[in-house]
């Protein structure tokens, strides 16, 4: 599958192009390492199941995309306080999304996915190493999957779901630290495909 690293050759704060901020943080850049960002304290995407919590706050960096797509990146955290991570995310309004992400939890990094409809539904899948991850979503259709893989080759299932997404949705990359005082992710590549990956359980 052909994909593109939009990541490629960026400096500084210039964006690539079609990308904007949601909650743009005080403090990114790219480099030749890719996108560094300085996530804010207490910032995530969550709506609580007993509807008590809603918090929109995290840094969201995203593009519009219609039709397939498979959005893949590397991510890696400081994790210092709990739910501190790196994340991707599909987006079709405030109260309809999904999110996967490299995250801190019970003291050790884990793949943990949130799919929100309304409410969110939150599920921490397993352990992973400290070195970091890559994470693919991709999309057909009205179908999306969340992935991770540790070598970019092999690829686990994470989440299977569906979103009401007739046109044109957000994707991207998303860096929070729900709890703590900030910490520092970093995503070393985005790499774009307009293809979506329908046998999703084949690991590739």
């Amino acid at each position: 599958m052909d994909s593109t690293n939009v990541f490629a050759s960026l400096e500084g704060r210039n964006l690539p192009q079609g990308f904007n901020w949601i909650n743009e943080p005080k403090e990114w850049a790219f480099c030749p390492e890719g996108l560094t960002v300085q996530a804010e304290p207490q910032t995530d995407f969550f709506r609580d199941p007993n509807g008590t919590v809603v918090k929109d706050s995290a840094h969201y960096l995203y593009t519009e995309q219609e039709g397939d797509f498979t959005f893949v990146t590397k991510v890696q955290s400081e994790m210092i306080d709990d739910y501190d991570a790196a994340c991707m995310m599909v987006m079709l309004d405030d109260e309809t999304w999904g999110k996967l992400c490299y995250e801190y939890t019970y003291k050790r990094p884990m793949i943990v996915s949130v799919v929100t409809k309304r409410l969110s539904d939150d599920c921490n899948s397993l352990e992973v190493p400290a070195q970091g991850v890559y994470l693919r979503i991709t999309r057909f259709d009205d179908c999306f999957a969340f992935h991770y893989s540790l070598d970019g080759k092999w690829w686990e299932m994470v989440r299977y779901f569906t979103l009401p997404a007739s046109s044109s949705v957000k994707i991207g990359i998303v860096a929070q630290s729900p709890t703590g005082n900030g910490c520092k992710v970093q995503f070393s590549n985005l790499n774009v495909s307009p293809e979506g990956i329908r046998d999703i359980r084949s690991g590739v």
